[in-house]
């Protein structure tokens, strides 16, 4: 219901401050900050998706507590009703447009509010459950904070999961972010000693304090960095992640003289060290944010991954957990961990339940009963904090609510949806059974990945996000297809499955490896595709691949002349481009080739410059593609590899190109397709020839393009042992690296009166030089942008030109913003991403290299 979001506002100083897509920050309190760009382009923004999650949810925070959630936030809202009435409480007609187009709808609100206001102990109990963290049930404060219609609408509908309306704008209050913090990791010998804690570290003014026990911590003490700091801990350890948040220095100073006022107090296994640097607090962040997955991770295959989140009266938070801690070892769940938002008695669970027999099921069934008595009967808490209802809470709300309040919400689901057409089920379910219906069971898949959780923070990094699948879905499909093949059901729907595979799964994956850069597990979505490539390959085509990678310097050849011919290809063979060319080199070589997008017409490349291995300080391997097309530059411009080496020149650099380099290949187009074997084969003698070229590693290996060194610098596993510690012990650099690391330092710059955007690719990004690219196109241009919608351009080797509605979908948003403004340069740092660029936004997009020729004339 969320995913028809165009835009998100928020208000500021009575100013209202328009969102576009991804802009929003990973801050604790859910803060959002005010953006001067553009609203996004992209009205399916899975971003903006997220955001309309969040509200749907009356989802909350680190430190927003019961006042600053999506509910109290709130300062506009604009809904479609299921009658298709549109009501905007943004607009100072809107209680008048409500009671025109929804009239008893408006009367029965209005009705409900009178019922609850004439029960005094109703009231009371409503005013109880929301002084504490809950969004079990409808937000029936809203009834008591709002005398208008159209308000109390709007407010219900936050944390209503779809079940009331359609969400399709929101405003919301800004709020402030702090840019001063002072963090702590505090451990304590006992849960009791950690939760005695919280009181006074909440009223010394900590924004945040963050639950976690044994075994929560022991779920990530394998994560880099984090080991030493929870290792070897008692098995009754309790953790609070404590900081405090400000604006000012003076004010840090407060919050720290508090802080250690009360730590002074506190018998801890460690002692408490306070830090303000950013990288030892993301690093305590990290173990909080990582709980949740790690467990997750770690399940065992076909087990499923659960998170349910209480809430409790803060005085009795050690209690309830260690009352919850008996349940795990009750039911035999010893896996499971509690974290949470200790501050506000917000406790969160996860257990990897199997769904795979009625025994399970029934332990299952057993134990959540037992946690629906816990919080419900002996703490009087809620059994939803922040998330949501769900379905699999809706069957216990009139248990935790009572009866009367129950039913004041069954009427106002009744009144707003009486066909009962969204989300049914949900919240409102008088099945006391519906929480064991349907269950969730998980195929166990490709080892890949099998581990995936199905979280989604995948989604909006991927290329075919908006027009296929997504990572998330890929795998969800794969274990669909997986399940009923081990079930033997649904024939029609297992071939259909298979074969829409093909296109939607397959040939529209970029394998770019984004989505592992925001997979809390670093699931490359794209090994499975690779995987799967290879499987589909007979013995036969990997001979023929194999046979092309031991004549790779015919087969370049070919293609060269190929390149040459390709106007020519156009008329003979009937075919435009790339696949002409292809289908030529095909001819030539007389084998399949595999497809790749590096072979434009009208290439400028024609011989490698001489030089001297003699003299030589660095050594430049001219990347297959640009040996086969140059490059792609600007009329009457050198191709890349002459660029290349003009700069070495006016750095002082001695730059060596091997005459061999003729034959040789980072193994890329192999790979991607899934010829591993020609790929061990071409890597192995490109690695051999480097190692040779380099003296044993002593001089630095500069490829001009970024893909090919990440390549290499990243298919360890896939490589012979030797040629793997060959690669480790030699300096390769991509363009931007050499760039920065070589070039910059040496040479006499000018930025002129330039203005450039940039384009830092997967590869570049994936090996952590984007802000490199970014430093090298300051150091040559008066002005730089990174597009806030940088995203892969799902050009990807062939993806583009075999699929080009692929970019045309990946790409866009990027370049609908890049568009809005004139530059005097477009660059990147891949020849096959700048063509991908190129063809999305029609503007001359080149290699990063080109600006320093420029620059340093």
């Amino acid at each position: 219901l969320s995913r028809g979001w165009r835009t998100i506002a928020v208000e500021q100083n009575g100013e209202q401050v328009r969102l576009g897509p991804g802009v929003i920050g990973s801050d604790a309190n859910l803060a959002l900050k005010p953006y001067h760009r553009r609203i996004g382009p992209d009205p399916a923004s899975i971003d903006a998706a997220m955001m309309g999650g969040m509200v749907a949810n009356n989802a909350s925070g680190m430190c927003c507590g019961v006042v600053e959630n999506s509910y109290h936030t709130l300062a506009s809202l604009k809904m479609v009703l299921p009658n298709g009435a549109l009501v905007d409480t943004g607009d100072p007609q809107a209680g008048q447009k409500l009671c025109a187009q929804a009239p008893a709808v408006a009367e029965g609100l209005m009705q409900i509010r009178a019922e609850i206001l004439n029960n005094p102990a109703l009231c009371e109990r409503i005013r109880a459950k929301y002084g504490q963290k809950n969004t079990t049930g409808y937000s029936l404060n809203a009834f008591l904070d709002y005398d208008r219609p159209e308000q109390i609408l709007a407010h219900v509908l936050v944390g209503s999961e779809g079940t009331l309306g359609f969400i399709a704008e929101v405003v919301l209050r800004a709020l402030p972010t702090y840019p001063l913090k002072s963090t702590a990791l505090l451990m304590f010998a006992s849960v009791r000693e950690a939760a005695a804690a919280v009181f006074p570290l909440r009223d010394s003014g900590a924004r945040a304090i963050e639950f976690m026990d044994r075994a929560a911590l022991r779920s990530v003490e394998t994560e880099d960095g984090i080991g030493p700091l929870v290792l070897d801990l008692p098995e009754s350890t309790a953790a609070l992640l404590v900081e405090y948040q400000v604006s000012t220095l003076e004010e840090l100073a407060a919050a720290q003289s508090a802080a250690d006022e009360v730590v002074r107090a506190l018998r801890l296994l460690r002692p408490a060290e306070f830090t303000q640097s950013p990288a030892l607090q993301a690093t305590f962040w990290k173990i909080r944010k990582g709980l949740y997955p790690s467990i997750g991770g770690m399940r065992p295959s076909g087990t499923s991954v659960l998170i349910e989140d209480l809430s409790f009266p803060l005085e009795k938070l050690a209690d309830a957990v260690v009352d919850l801690q008996a349940l795990f070892v009750k039911h035999g769940y010893n896996e499971a961990i509690i974290f949470g938002h200790a501050k506000d008695g917000n406790l969160h669970f996860v257990l990897t339940p199997s769904f795979e027999d009625e025994a399970n099921i029934q332990r299952y069934a057993a134990f959540i009963d037992d946690v629906v008595d816990l919080v419900v009967n002996r703490y009087d808490g809620g059994l939803k904090a922040e998330h949501g209802t769900g379905r699999n809470m809706a069957p216990f709300v009139a248990q935790e609510w009572g009866r009367e309040a129950y039913a004041l919400m069954t009427r106002l689901k009744q009144l707003v949806d009486p066909t009962n057409l969204l989300n049914p089920g949900v919240i409102i379910n008088d099945d006391p059974q519906a929480h064991l219906h349907d269950l969730k069971t998980w195929a166990r898949v490709e080892e890949e990945v099998d581990r995936c959780m199905e979280c989604g923070f995948c989604e909006p990094k991927c290329p075919s996000r908006d027009l296929t699948l997504t990572p998330r879905r890929r795998i969800v499909v794969r274990r669909e297809i997986a399940r009923l093949q081990a079930s033997g059901e649904n024939t029609p729907l297992l071939e259909g499955l298979v074969k829409d595979y093909q296109y939607d799964g397959m040939d529209t994956c970029a394998i770019d490896g984004y989505c592992a850069i925001a997979c809390p597990l670093h699931i490359n979505t794209g090994e499975l595709i690779k995987r799967l490539r290879t499987e589909s390959i007979s013995t036969r085509e990997q001979g023929i691949a194999a046979s092309v990678a031991r004549n790779f310097a015919t087969v370049e050849g070919g293609l060269r002349f190929g390149v040459g011919l390709a106007k020519v290809a156009e008329k003979v063979i009937g075919v435009r481009g790339v696949k002409g060319v292809t289908l030529l080199a095909e001819k030539v070589v007389r084998a399949p080739f595999p497809k790749w997008s590096g072979v434009v017409p009208n290439a400028n490349f024609k011989r490698l410059p001489k030089s001297d291995r003699a003299l030589a300080e660095v050594v430049y391997f001219p990347s297959c593609i640009s040996r086969v097309m140059g490059s792609s530059p600007r009329k009457g411009e050198q191709n890349v590899i002459d660029v290349l080496v003009e700069l070495s020149r006016r750095a002082g650099i001695a730059a060596w190109v091997p005459e061999e380099s003729k034959g040789n290949c980072c193994g890329m187009p192999f790979s991607s397709k899934g010829y591993s074997q020609a790929f061990k084969e071409t890597a192995h003698r490109t690695i051999t020839n480097f190692w040779d070229w380099s003296q044993g590693g002593k001089l630095p290996v500069v490829i001009d393009s970024s893909s090919c060194a990440y390549t290499l610098l990243m298919s360890g596993p896939k490589m012979d042992p030797d040629d793997w510690d060959r690669m480790r012990q030699m300096t390769l650099l991509d363009p931007v690296d050499f760039a920065f690391r070589f070039l910059l330092p040496k040479l006499k710059l000018n930025k002129g009166e330039r203005a450039v955007v940039l384009h830092p690719n997967c590869s570049a990004v994936k090996l952590g030089l984007g802000s490199k690219m970014e430093a090298v196109a300051r150091a040559c241009a008066a002005s730089v942008t990174v597009p806030i919608n940088l995203k892969c351009c799902g050009y990807a080797g062939d993806r583009g030109l075999l699929f080009p509605e692929l970019t045309e979908s990946a790409a866009r948003p990027e370049a609908d913003e890049v568009n809005q403004h004139s530059y005097d340069g477009y660059y990147s740092s891949n020849i096959t991403c700048e063509m991908g660029m190129t063809q999305a936004t029609g503007k001359p997009y080149q290699s990063i290299l080109y600006l320093v020729e420029v620059a340093s004339r």
